[in-house]
């Protein structure tokens, strides 16, 4: 029945495992969908909420940031996406009377999948310092509460305010105005985890650090590069797209240590040749690399390219770019031997990929966390870079970079002034916009917020969305950390594994999702958000809130900022939660691109922010050019009897939100911890497909971080390559094993070994 949660938590050792599949959506995907669907909303809900996602008049999906085209189809989501808004949507409900009955001691003991399950928070939830449950508290209380502990800090440094990427853009700006008025830059966010070292590196080369490219430039392309990433998984409408190139002619290559069904054949489920036929095949040429090979493979590919005659677009690179020179003494001297070995590719499928690359007048490159993670992340980026500019194909149609965003709204967060460096440019515009002074020492990110928690000297910590503790590395210290703060607070949709390891005083605030109905005393309300492409559009939620005790979070922001701030703040909080178009304003007159908001975005589809390289082959860069970099080549080694592990995700989950125990393209079923293993490497550690094994990080730090019973799968991953899910294999990652300059947790290059356990 809708709405009735699960009463147990599930056993999830024992999957089963099933040959992995070759093409993704289809039939399959409707029918999921709709079951998912109809078990958590009911059938009129689901029809209701699915026909309104990602639609002009609709509401913006809580999944990822995919961009929407122009014309869109009655069902303009995706599978993943459907059980976002199923998870957001649902009956199910979580009560003052479930904290009754689960002491948090019994929750702490329940597995993400079991709490996410349960359904809406309802009610504001105190866990009072001793307590063994949580009880429902009223706002006023819980604000003054939040005030009490950040009034009590000795310096406002002491407070940390996190960011999930599915705050709006109205939330988002009014959140760090209240965290910067009040008197620090610590606003670590979801960005520091995944995108960081995107944004580093396009900083640097490009001078924006976002990508270049629109959909249409998708459409227009010769060739697409897909690397690091899985859209069949973690952006399905991706596929729509990849598709629709393909159908123009473009040729693709997927840079992959994995093959993924989504992008060996999509049946597309909006068509009656998806449905019906074989659907359409989308690489033209896999490349099955060795993790954290990239850098190598792009190196020498720059390589091929400079020894090619008539490859380069000199005019581009005399007229637009910085550092050629350098660039091509160091790309000249690249090793063919080194790049077999960091890449576990045969030269002739290099050779191949030069070939596609030569007849291609616009070339896109797209990538995800599989570039991002590693410790050598950012200079593989560069490196994507550097290719492209050898071609000119950066600012002109069909051609640029693609870094493809999670969250739905993580790339606006960051333009609104979500992040721990801000720019002088925008601490200037906010000072003069709302007469403070805003602080100018840079706060801290993801991994250095935790080491402050757990040094003691952060003592405070707010969480506007996300599951901070599941999605962070090294799980066994980020607990510990969290635990030595005097007050966790969270404000929260539905139960994760933060609410339960928490300070020694803990808030869940509830609040409306992106379906729901926001209603304030100025009338109904909508927000906005910026997709993966800079563009920026109105999502209005159109159900009824879960119930009546939620707030908005820009009116949990403004009412925390009002009782924190006091009569000292002259900023309007009490206007901006009455009537969010005021908001706007005040966002137009400070972030760059957002001039006469309020009119843009009611035009159906929103706009476009400004982007100079694409639109105007101008590069806001220290050196007013684009820049090529020549970072000595890196790759992660493994010793004898080790292998290289990356974490992922399975097609029932997006990113530490677990929807359900399958992950259908893969063959696994009723499962979670399991190790996928190349089947010659699985044999020489002497381990059945069946078997079970600890998995162990090794570090230079010499602790042992280990994750125990994971069924081995023989699966056709790399040599020397294994893969497991995310978040259970978080407690692998060592907090100092991060990328360089980003500090993004490296997490796609963590060199386990494997222990043989009993299946008991």
């Amino acid at each position: 029945m809708a709405g009735k949660p699960p009463t147990g938590d599930p056993v999830q050792d024992a999957p089963d495992v099933a040959a992995p599949q070759h093409a993704a959506a289809g039939l399959p995907a409707i029918a999921h969908t709709l079951r998912v669907a109809q078990k958590q909303m009911g059938v009129r809900r689901t029809a209701l909420t699915l026909l309104k996602v990602n639609q002009k008049d609709g509401f913006d999906c809580p999944g990822c940031a995919w961009p929407e085209p122009d014309k869109r189809h009655a069902a303009e989501f995706c599978e993943n996406g459907a059980k976002a808004v199923a998870e957001e949507a649902t009956l199910r409900r979580v009560t003052p009377d479930f904290f009754a009955a689960h002491p948090v001691a019994d929750l702490a003991t329940r597995s993400g999948y079991w709490l996410g399950q349960q359904g809406r928070l309802t009610h504001p939830m105190y866990l009072a310092e001793g307590a063994t449950a949580y009880e429902p508290v009223t706002w006023e209380r819980a604000f003054d509460l939040i005030a009490e502990e950040l009034h009590a800090l000795g310096s406002p440094d002491e407070a940390l305010f996190y960011t999930s990427g599915r705050t709006s853009n109205e939330a988002a700006f009014l959140y760090q105005l209240f965290a910067r008025e009040f008197g620090t830059n610590n606003l670590p966010d979801c960005s520091n985890m995944c995108h960081e070292s995107s944004g580093s590196a396009l900083t640097e080369t490009i001078g924006v650090g976002k990508g270049s490219v629109l959909l249409e430039d998708l459409y227009q392309a010769d060739l697409i590069i897909v690397a690091g990433q899985n859209p069949g998984t973690n952006h399905p409408r991706m596929l729509s797209a990849l598709e629709k190139a393909k159908a123009g002619g473009t040729k693709i290559i997927t840079v992959n240590p994995l093959p993924e069904a989504g992008m060996e054949r999509f049946k597309n489920p909006q068509n009656a040749r998806g449905l019906a036929g074989g659907g359409t095949p989308l690489t033209d040429l896999f490349l099955q690399i060795r993790l954290g090979g990239d850098q190598a493979l792009f190196r020498t590919l720059g390589r091929l390219v400079l020894e090619t005659e008539g490859a380069l677009d000199t005019d581009f690179i005399r007229e637009h770019t910085h550092g050629f020179e350098e660039y091509e003494r160091t790309a000249r001297a690249a090793d063919w031997d080194e790049t077999l070995r960091a890449t576990g590719l045969r030269r002739e499928e290099i050779e191949e990929a030069l070939r596609m690359i030569l007849a291609s007048r616009r070339t896109v490159v797209c990538w995800a966390m599989g570039l991002t993670q590693h410790k050598h992340a950012v200079p593989t980026i560069k490196e994507v870079v550097n290719l492209l500019l050898l071609r000119g194909d950066i600012g002109r149609p069909g051609a640029g970079v693609c870094p493809v965003r999670g969250h739905s709204n993580v790339q606006g967060d960051r333009t609104m002034g979500i992040f721990e460096r801000p720019s002088a440019a925008f601490l200037d515009a906010l000072q003069k916009e709302f007469g403070f002074a805003p602080p100018r020492e840079h706060g801290l990110d993801v991994v250095r917020a935790i080491r402050a928690l757990r040094d003691g000297d952060a003592k405070v910590f707010f969480a506007m969305g996300g599951n901070f503790v599941a999605a962070s590395p090294d799980t066994e210290v980020t607990e510990a950390a969290m635990r030595r703060a005097r007050l966790t607070v969270h404000v929260s949709t539905k139960l994760n594994r933060s609410h339960v390891v928490t300070g020694a005083r803990a808030l869940i605030l509830p609040t409306l999702g992106r379906t729901e109905r926001d209603r304030q005393s100025g009338g109904d309300q909508f927000v906005t958000v910026e997709d993966s492409m800079g563009m920026v559009h109105a999502s209005r939620g159109r159900l009824e809130p879960a119930s009546p005790h939620l707030l908005s979070e820009p009116a949990i922001v403004c009412r925390l900022a009002r009782r924190v701030l006091g009569t000292e703040s002259a900023t309007p909080w009490e206007e901006f939660g009455q009537d969010y178009g005021t908001i706007r304003d005040r966002i137009s007159r400070v972030v760059a691109g957002f001039e006469d908001f309020n009119a843009r975005v009611a035009r159906p589809g929103g706009f476009t922010l400004p982007h100079a390289p694409r639109d105007e082959r101008r590069f806001p860069t220290s050196t007013g050019k684009a820049n090529f970099t020549a970072a000595p080549v890196e790759y992660p080694k493994a010793p004898e009897g080790r292998l290289l592990l990356q974490t992922l995700r399975s097609h029932d989950q997006y990113n530490t939100t677990i929807y359900g125990l399958d992950d259908r393209y893969r063959g696994i079923k009723n499962g979670r911890r399991v190790v996928l293993v190349n089947p010659d490497d699985a044999r020489t550690l002497g381990l059945a497909d069946g078997a079970y094994a600890d998995l162990v990080s090794e570090w230079t730090d010499g602790t042992e971080r280990r994750a125990p019973g994971f069924r081995v799968v023989h699966y056709p991953t790399t040599p020397g390559c294994a893969a497991a899910y995310y978040p259970e294999t978080n407690v692998l990652v060592p907090l100092d094993h991060t990328a360089d300059t980003s500090n993004t947790p490296a997490s796609k290059s963590l060199v386990i070994r494997l222990e043989p356990a009993d299946p008991a």
